[in-house]
């Protein structure tokens, strides 16, 4: 199958399982990708053909081809710390052991669709089987994810092999002592959940900063100072990416970083 057949195909059969969303979703979009995305943010974590899989599959990983992948290792460090890299642009492109998904406490991955979060971009490029994947370990809890904790699952069609997942806290007011140490437990968590699978790369995105309302400077901060002090210590990570999307967060880690410029910008 070429590209815009695999989509055509997709398409077709998720509005089958979704028929009164896939005819909202086709008003709204056309036939097109954003279509696809927001069928697949919608669809419920069940289990799909052994023939979609593989178109889907296939249709994932020739879109990230086309973006451009980019390993983690073949970028340049801060001058200050040999195993700390900074980065823009979008994490879904990255070739790493793990990137970091700042989860809700549901775990099932946004359900608003193409909403611009990096949950939804996140679970899109990797697939129907993440959510799938997630639901399970959540019915194995019994209860909804608390903040500041790590779960791992793996990466499909990213080009990262795992994804951990982190329900940042949420700030609405004034920034108490409790949001900082929760924040700072979500980067320990991924952590030391990477130490213990021998993970060597881990890329971080700025937890709670967006919807959840975590102001930038402080969050940059808890997220530089901890993965310097995890650093410290001896175990199979050895090297922690701090990837930024907008400018004014780019800005803010080159400040801590001590940084002149920053290696990519993708947009």
């Amino acid at each position: 199958m070429e590209q815009q057949q695999r989509l055509e195909y997709l398409i077709d059969v998720l509005k089958q399982e979704n028929p009164e969303d896939s005819q909202w979703l086709e008003t709204q979009y056309g036939r097109t990708f954003a279509m696809l995305r927001g069928q697949m943010n919608l669809r419920q974590p069940e289990p799909c053909s052994g023939e979609f899989m593989a178109v889907q599959n296939e249709y994932l990983q020739e879109i990230t081809r086309q973006k451009g992948i980019v390993d983690v290792n073949t970028l340049t460090p801060v001058p200050a710390h040999e195993k700390l890299v900074l980065w823009q642009g979008d994490i879904t492109r990255l070739k790493a052991d793990a990137i970091v998904n700042a989860a809700n406490s549901q775990m099932l991955g946004c359900w608003e669709p193409n909403h611009g979060c990096i949950d939804n971009m996140i679970h899109t490029m990797s697939g129907v089987q993440l959510r799938l994947e997630c639901a399970e370990l959540m019915e194995k809890q019994g209860h909804d994810e608390p903040a500041g904790c790590a779960k791992i699952t793996k990466g499909y069609n990213l080009p990262a092999q795992y994804v951990l997942h982190t329900v940042g806290p949420v700030v609405r007011g004034v920034l108490t002592e409790e949001h900082q140490q929760l924040l700072k437990s979500c980067y320990v968590s991924c952590l030391e959940l990477a130490a213990q699978y021998e993970l060597q790369s881990v890329v971080f995105c700025c937890i709670s900063t967006g919807v959840f309302g975590f102001p930038k400077e402080p969050a940059a901060e808890i997220a530089v100072n901890t993965a310097m002090e995890f650093l410290q210590q001896d175990t199979s990570v050895q090297r922690i990416v701090f990837n930024v999307f907008k400018d004014e967060d780019k800005l803010l880690y080159q400040k801590l970083l001590g940084m002149a410029a920053v290696v990519d910008k993708e947009f």
